[in-house]
């Protein structure tokens, strides 16, 4: 039997251009589990769904290896369990030599083993290359004067006046933050700064 796995990282997110390959490939629509959510984590209801259904012979194919995970540890995991455990053939379109229904011979699976190691290292080192040069730029920013973050709010005139009837216990916090048009915590934040 075969059967096709999808996912999307959010809801936002279309899954159609995997769902047409997988169709194209001759996987039925009843046979195509889909789970919308990251795959930081392998807590998704309907990958386990098809863990539980698939079976020795069986033929799991999904577009890009990612859609197993993202981490480079998890995807080799589950590679493991689909294809050592499960006995269970993989095909990965985007990537034709990881097709583990040729050559399952000890050369075959070698090779396929060592193409999905190489892949999966690959993206995981991309994604970590993406965060540092994210966290670069970010710093190199910050050292340009450039600010993040939402921009200080400017205190109203009357905070002083509203400020010293707080502190003769002529008007609450409350009532002076609501006569200013800001929150409570704004009001004793302002309040804490100017007394520190």
């Amino acid at each position: 039997m075969e059967y096709g796995y999808v996912r999307v990282s959010t809801k936002e997110q279309n899954e159609q251009r995997q769902m047409i390959a997988l169709r194209e490939f001759g996987i039925e629509e009843k046979r195509i589990f889909m789970d919308k959510q990251s795959g930081k984590d392998f807590e998704r209801a309907k990958y386990k769904k098809l863990l539980r259904k698939i079976k020795s012979g069986d033929t799991l194919v999904v577009k890009s290896i990612d859609r197993l995970g993202r981490n480079y540890d998890e995807i080799l995991e589950q590679w493991r369990i689909i294809t050592k455990d499960k006995q269970v053939a993989i095909v990965v379109l985007d990537m034709p030599l990881l097709d583990t229904r040729q050559n399952r011979d000890l050369t075959g699976t070698l090779i396929a083993d060592i193409v999905l190691q190489l892949l999966s290292y690959v993206a995981q080192t991309e994604r970590e290359f993406i965060r540092q040069r994210q966290a670069e730029g970010i710093a190199a920013a910050k050292a340009q004067g450039v600010q993040f973050g939402r921009r200080p709010m400017v205190r109203p005139m009357s905070f002083p006046f509203l400020k010293e009837q707080w502190k003769q216990n002529r008007i609450s916090a409350r009532a002076a933050a609501k006569q200013l048009g800001i929150t409570h915590s704004t009001f004793l934040r302002w309040v804490n700064e100017d007394n520190g």
